[in-house]
């Protein structure tokens, strides 16, 4: 099995509107894949169905070769599918740790048995730490979420989705609203991610894209306009014509 997401005509109308149009899309096990496409392209309600926030009108989700189109969000990331979210989805009066550990422990199952915080668990402390450690967060693990500076909150969202150890992460604008300095350490991060992660970026950065993605998926209208190596994108002529007037975005 080199799939480790795959859509199949993949489609979404509201009304009159469409918005995902037969979208064929293979993410292969361990890649480094990028999903680009200027405003309005689609690439969240695409983000959106795969996740399960959105029922498709038509077409199929198979994530590790199992069809998950009905399945809940719930359900998804058991079977190893992680995201992060553009919003900031942390508790933020809880510590780093804290907010880490109840990932670790909801995987391992041991949250329901717990009244004391998650990350007094002694396991599910321990790969806490760790995986802090990995995103260079660990002098950060006693700090509330609210005191961080916001590239570090982006970089918790990380670790949280690693702590539910997913065989595919998507990784909504992971950059956004960081600064470019702080970008840089984004990148370092996902650089030192297991290579056995399939990884989906959806970024608007393009230095980011081309320096992190093996492949890009340029998105336009609902569609696929064009896939290719990055080195195939920056030469196509169909993008540059696509991103002309949208070159504030990067």
């Amino acid at each position: 099995m080199n799939i480790a997401l795959e859509t199949r005509g993949l489609c979404k109308s509201f009304g009159a509107l469409t918005v995902a149009d037969r979208i064929d899309f293979r993410l292969e096990t361990g890649a480094r894949h990028a999903l680009i496409g200027p405003n309005g392209a689609g690439k969240t309600t695409f983000v959106n169905m795969l996740t399960g926030v959105l029922s498709p009108s038509s077409g199929q989700i198979v994530l590790g070769g199992e069809d998950i189109t009905a399945l809940g969000q719930a359900k998804r990331v058991k079977r190893g599918l992680g995201r992060t979210f553009q919003i900031n989805a942390l508790f933020r009066r809880l510590s780093v740790l804290d907010n880490v550990a109840l990932a670790v422990a909801e995987r391992q199952g041991v949250a329901p048995k717990m009244l004391r915080a998650a990350s007094a668990h002694a396991d599910v402390r321990g790969e806490s730490l760790e995986l802090l450690a990995t995103l260079g967060l660990a002098e950060d693990a006693g700090q509330r979420i609210l005191d961080l500076p916001y590239g570090k909150q982006r970089l918790v969202e990380i670790a949280i989705a690693l702590g539910l150890k997913p065989r595919v992460l998507l990784l909504d604008e992971p950059a956004a609203g960081v600064p470019s300095l702080e970008s840089h350490r984004i990148l370092q991060v996902l650089d030192k991610l297991p290579k056995e992660i399939a990884i989906l970026i959806i970024e608007h950065d393009m230095d980011l894209v081309f320096r992190f993605a093996g492949r890009i998926t340029v998105l336009v209208q609902g569609e696929v306009l064009v896939e290719g190596t990055p080195d195939e994108i920056g030469k196509d002529r169909r993008v540059h014509q696509v991103y002309l007037g949208e070159q504030h975005h990067g």
